[in-house]
């Protein structure tokens, strides 16, 4: 029976970018846990990134894509940033996304609720419902005023 062995940095490196984008510091967290040291772990990325395999900018990019079509800004924001991107790369990203804030959060709004929010109850529920995705409070307040509303409500949000 043959022996298995462990494939080196690079393979590895290689075979999660295959998969999917990675920010250097994440791929950096991921191949620190198999390396004999830091500066190996360097020299593949730095490697990858030479060859255009590894770039954050493509990452961010991808990334805001996927995000931007269930999230608001904010928590769009924090997870680039958890990712460990680089601070100019999210404010290009996020000055792509910023145009359409509202009809973004109108459009996560309808695929959750399928009625305008009748009472302060409903409207909160709602309300926390978008602030969870990320939205700002006023984009939150514009998406739940306009939906429209049976007559004779009154609507909370105003």
């Amino acid at each position: 029976m043959r022996a298995r062995t462990e494939p080196s940095l690079l393979a590895r490196a290689v075979g999660l970018l295959a998969r999917r984008e990675y920010t250097r510091a994440q791929l950096t967290s991921r191949l620190s846990r198999h390396a004999e040291s830091q500066e190996a772990v360097s020299a593949v990325l730095d490697q990858l990134q030479q060859r255009g395999l590894l770039s954050d900018q493509r990452y961010v990019e991808a990334r805001t894509r996927t995000l931007a079509r269930k999230f608001g800004a904010a928590r769009i924001r924090h997870d680039l940033e958890t990712a460990g991107a680089a601070a100019f790369l999210i404010e290009d990203a996020m000055a792509g996304i910023g145009s359409d804030e509202f009809s973004r959060a109108q459009a996560v709004w309808q695929s959750r609720f399928a009625a305008a929010p009748g009472d302060r109850t409903e409207w909160a529920r709602q309300g926390r419902f978008l602030q969870s995705r990320g939205f700002d409070f006023e984009v939150i307040r514009r998406v739940l005023k306009s939906p429209p509303v049976a007559a004779g409500d009154d609507n909370p949000g105003a």
